[in-house]
């Protein structure tokens, strides 16, 4: 009995890893909207059994992350607009509570680490995927600096669901500039430590995000 346990028990821990490592390889991109996610393929790349494998994809599925597609199986989500509208709704709030918590809180180095960010974005503006990348590094900073392990959760699920979107806003011609200067006024806040002026400049900045994001073509 007790080693059926400690085997279920290694299956769990595989369970958790595979799914890390199916979120992670959603955050890089690996996996698209509509790209097939095979049981077999996955859990042989994992070097581990199907088992927990399937205990990972149905996590993905439980989130709305994958669904079924008929005879191809399991896919990754493909958002539609209201899904869309409903994310940046949450990720307003969010992003706007974890600026004005920075700004209340944030140490000396992670204010610098911020501004050094705004100088990467800019490095970065000929490229669009490297600046989505800096983006996120750029916000992960700033809930980092909030201090709340569970507005840091909250917000590790939603960009998990950001990842099912297409395309990067970064594509649209004016977008880079125009996240550059909504970057500055959030820092700018941080730095002051002007907790309102933060988060409006946070909640603006993603309202902005949305409005692009709504304008590319689908």
């Amino acid at each position: 009995m007790s080693q059926l346990v400690t085997d279920i028990g290694r299956d769990e821990l595989r369970g958790e890893g595979a799914y890390r490592a199916l979120c992670a390889a959603l955050q890089s991109g690996r996996y698209r909207p509509g790209d097939r996610l095979r049981e077999a393929e996955i859990a042989a790349e994992l070097g581990i059994s199907r088992t927990p494998v399937r205990e990972a994809l149905g996590r993905l599925v439980g989130r709305g992350l994958a669904v079924a597609a008929g005879g191809r199986g399991l896919v990754v989500a493909i958002l539609d607009r209201s899904q869309v509208l409903e994310l940046y709704a949450m990720r307003e709030i969010l992003e706007g509570a974890a600026a004005r918590m920075a700004a209340q809180r944030a140490a000396e180095p992670e204010l610098e680490a911020l501004k050094a960010m705004l100088d990467a974005f800019v490095a970065a503006r000929t490229d669009p995927l490297r600046m989505a990348a800096v983006n996120r590094d750029f916000h992960a900073a700033i809930v980092e600096a909030a201090g709340n392990r569970y507005l840091q959760q909250a917000l590790g699920e939603l960009q998990d669901a950001i990842a099912l979107l297409r395309v990067t806003t970064f594509t649209a011609p004016k977008r880079p500039e125009t996240a550059r200067r909504e970057h500055a006024a959030i820092v700018d806040a941080i730095a002051r430590r002007d907790p309102e002026a933060a988060e409006q400049a946070a909640r603006l900045h993603i309202r902005e995000a949305l409005r692009t994001r709504l304008s590319l073509p689908t």
